[in-house]
């Protein structure tokens, strides 16, 4: 069987709303800092995604953008993943990402899902098995990622179908 590796990543520190629309706040200088921890802890632990599935929104594809460069300079064996920006990660929840990743081809060994709160802590605790499910919801802070693993294929996402194998909090 092949391991399939699904990255959950919160975006970075953004500005706080004040006058512009949610859509469109922009990372601050610490959420520009910890996006490319982000993407340094993935060199650092050989995650390098084959598909990007990120939310439009600007804070989203600054957070790529900033873990991307980490990632192209830490790790130059690797081509550029495939990026897809989805809607359904701004204005959906948990349902739209379960959704996303059932649609993933079975050759895409390694996802990074780039996105917000509450939804994708809420995908990381429902991927859990019930064998490895402590009882604690725990909530990814900014630039916050999850690495889920499975042999099953990616149409067969479910809620406790991913063994979690890290959690890790990206600081600049």
């Amino acid at each position: 069987m092949t391991l399939r590796t699904l990255i959950l990543l919160r975006h970075a520190k953004a500005e706080t709303p004040g006058e512009l629309l949610d859509f469109d706040r922009s990372l601050t200088e610490r959420g520009m800092s910890d996006a490319d921890a982000a993407g340094a802890w993935l060199v650092d632990e050989r995650l390098h995604p084959d598909l990007v599935i990120c939310s439009p929104a600007k804070r989203t594809r600054q957070t790529w953008q900033a873990a991307s460069l980490a990632l192209a300079q830490g790790d130059q064996a690797h081509g550029a993943p495939e990026v897809h920006y989805r809607d359904q990660l701004y204005y959906g929840g948990r349902t739209e990402v379960f959704d996303l990743l059932r649609a993933v081809p079975d050759t895409v060994r390694t996802i990074l899902v780039v996105g917000h709160n509450p939804t994708v802590s809420e995908v990381s605790a429902l991927l859990v098995p019930d064998a490895q499910w402590d009882g604690a919801t725990v909530e990814l802070k900014t630039s916050g990622l999850a690495v889920h693993t499975s042999e099953a294929p990616w149409s067969s996402v479910e809620p406790g179908s991913m063994s979690l194998s890290h959690r890790h909090v990206a600081r600049g």
